[in-house]
């Protein structure tokens, strides 16, 4: 924990309302402020307690806070920094470990999350018995989508459609890559249409989000060297990236790589872009067809606090003729997903869920749009428990990609026949 970075609070107040905890508990020690004070403890000697690790655990990591102060302060660096302490030094109960070691034995490694598609899907039937053994499973059999398309095949280079105007690499994810492959498909369709030649490595492997965010330092060190690795042997412009928990941390590799500096410099070197600002960077080319529907777009923490992105999404889908955006009251506050806060705070996490969840259902849109696979998860389930069926969740890129090539509004939020990626 950075002494300078802790001393740059002021505990002014300004990012209580923002906090998703504080928002619920109203407890001080569960804020941005309270945590900074007990890390100030930590730093001056004090020794982690058990009390101490709840509060860190219990931080979203959403970066509401970072957004809302008027110092500067980096909670976002603080927060990593403490979590990497915790792991260190605070001994969790067994069930704990056990847990913290599945989901970071699976989620990571993408031929392992394949094999448990099934499984998580099977569970949602078994979900009140798993949810008694332990709220942590029960929580990840409750959060599978309930259909998962069959792989696309991506090709390792889909080629620029027109005029060739950018060559961009695209990272397919974990999560995205194995329970929303038609995300990937519709992201590599769209940049082709818009003149881009996409570079997809085959092997690319996991980008180290969960692991950053969860304080597993050289995990995510590893994993941060490989796709600096992978993507710069590609020869791209840039790093197209789909999913806002993997964009923000790729985003930071400069810093979660200074101890290493030949790692870093190429990690600065490789310019990673979020997939809308990457767009709106590019200006539009290919022709907008009408495509009516209603939409409820949701703010992923990671894209909106961690990366700054909000306008370029929603510039882009006004831009569709025929769309209407509608906005999701409070959408500064989280949904609860939050990478695997999810899966290791249920209780917390389903509380904010709910809450998201009745405010997409009030817009009365047809469709609700993440920039975020945990996040469309997260509202997905917490729209089931409410009562509201299956909702339709889709992603700003099947958004694009419909109206690019003139589809159907249904399609969007439907599972799509397994096919061939087109070259």
């Amino acid at each position: 924990m950075d002494p300078e970075l802790i001393k740059d609070c002021v505990h002014c107040g300004f990012c209580l309302p923002t906090c998703p905890t504080y928002v619920l508990w109203g407890e001080e020690m569960d804020s941005p402020r309270g945590r900074i004070h007990l890390m100030g403890q930590h730093a001056e000697g004090t020794p982690l307690t058990g009390a101490m690790a709840g509060h860190f655990d219990a931080c979203l990591g959403c970066m509401a806070c970072v957004t809302a102060c008027p110092s500067g302060v980096r909670y976002d660096r603080l927060i990593e920094q403490t979590r990497a302490v915790v792991e260190r030094e605070h001994v969790r109960r067994p069930d704990e470990r056990a847990v913290r070691a599945l989901v970071f034995a699976l989620f990571p490694y993408r031929r392992r999350l394949r094999a448990m598609r099934l499984p998580m899907r099977l569970g949602r039937r078994l979900q009140p018995f798993l949810e008694r053994v332990n709220p942590s499973l029960g929580a990840m059999a409750e959060l599978a989508p309930a259909a998962v398309p069959r792989a696309v095949r991506l090709p390792p280079l889909v080629r620029a459609r027109g005029p060739r105007r950018a060559r961009v690499g695209l990272l397919t994810g974990c999560v995205q890559g194995e329970f929303f492959p038609q995300v990937n498909a519709a992201t590599a369709r769209v940049l082709a249409l818009e003149g881009c030649d996409v570079v997809i490595p085959p092997r690319q492997g996991c980008c180290g989000a969960l692991s950053l965010h969860s304080g597993r330092e050289a995990e995510a060190r590893r994993f941060a060297r490989r796709t600096v690795a992978v993507f710069g042997r590609a020869g791209v412009d840039a790093v197209v990236v789909n999913a806002a928990g993997c964009g923000s941390s790729m985003k930071t590799y400069a810093e979660v790589l200074a101890d290493e500096p030949a790692w870093a410099a190429r990690a600065r070197a490789l310019p990673v872009r979020d997939l809308a600002e990457f767009l709106a960077e590019l200006g539009p080319a290919a022709e907008r067809r009408p495509l009516p529907v209603s939409i409820a777009y949701h703010d992923a923490c990671h894209l909106a606090h961690a990366q700054g992105v909000r306008a370029q999404p929603r510039d882009l889908l006004r831009a569709v003729p025929g769309l209407e955006l509608r906005e999701v009251a409070d959408s500064a506050i989280c949904c609860g997903s939050a990478g695997t806060y999810n899966l290791f705070q249920p209780a917390a996490a389903r509380e904010l869920g709910d809450r998201k969840a009745e405010r997409v259902l009030a817009t009365g849109a047809g469709v609700l749009v993440s920039a975020n696979p945990g996040c469309s998860m997260q509202i997905a389930a917490a729209v089931r428990r409410a009562g509201g069926g299956e909702i339709r969740v889709a992603h700003t890129a099947e958004v694009l990609d419909a109206s690019l090539r003139g589809l159907d509004p249904d399609v969007l939020g439907r599972p799509p026949k397994p096919r061939r990626m087109m070259r």
